[in-house]
C-alpha cells in the first residue's frame, strides 16, 4: 500500500491536513462515522475537545479491527455542530489528532452540521483508508 500526499506551493499551506492524497494498494476501508459513544452507546464529554478525543479514538479503533493503521487513512470529513468553536480550538484538536494518529495527515474537510444524530454530540469523524495487506478478521 501507497499514499503519497500532495500539497502544492500554488496553494495555502495545510495545517493539519494534507491538500490531496493519492492511494495505491488492494483494499478500501470505509469508515462509519463515529462519536463520542462509549461502549455503552452513551455520549461522553462535554467540550468539544473530549468529544473529539473520543470520537477520533473510536474511528481508529475501527480502523484498527479492519487491519489499518492511521497512516493508512486517506480520507476524514469532521462533522461539528460548532464551527467557530472548532476554530476556536484547532490547536488544541491538532495536538489530540498528532497524539493518536500521527502527523500522517489524510486529505480532510470540517463542516458545520445543524446537529448529529445523538442531539448531544458536537463532533463526528468518518473517512476511507486505503490497505494493503489483507484482512486479520
Amino acid at each position: 500500500m501507497s499514499l503519497h500526499r500532495h500539497n502544492p506551493a500554488e496553494l495555502a499551506p495545510p495545517t493539519g491536513f494534507s491538500h490531496a492524497v493519492t492511494a495505491t494498494g488492494t483494499r478500501l476501508v470505509f469508515l462509519a462515522g463515529q462519536t463520542a459513544l462509549d461502549s455503552e452507546g452513551a455520549v461522553v464529554g462535554d467540550t468539544l475537545a473530549e468529544q473529539f478525543t473520543t470520537a477520533l479514538a473510536n474511528l481508529l479503533t475501527a480502523l484498527r479491527h479492519a487491519g489499518g493503521t492511521p497512516a493508512d487513512l486517506a480520507r476524514v470529513t469532521v462533522y461539528t455542530t460548532d464551527v467557530d468553536d472548532y476554530r476556536t480550538h484547532a490547536a488544541e484538536l491538532g495536538r489530540i489528532w498528532r497524539r493518536l494518529a500521527g502527523r500522517d495527515y489524510p486529505a480532510m474537510a470540517v463542516i458545520g452540521v445543524v446537529r448529529l444524530w445523538d442531539e448531544q454530540a458536537h463532533v463526528e469523524l468518518d473517512g476511507f483508508a486505503v490497505l494493503d495487506e489483507p484482512s486479520p478478521h
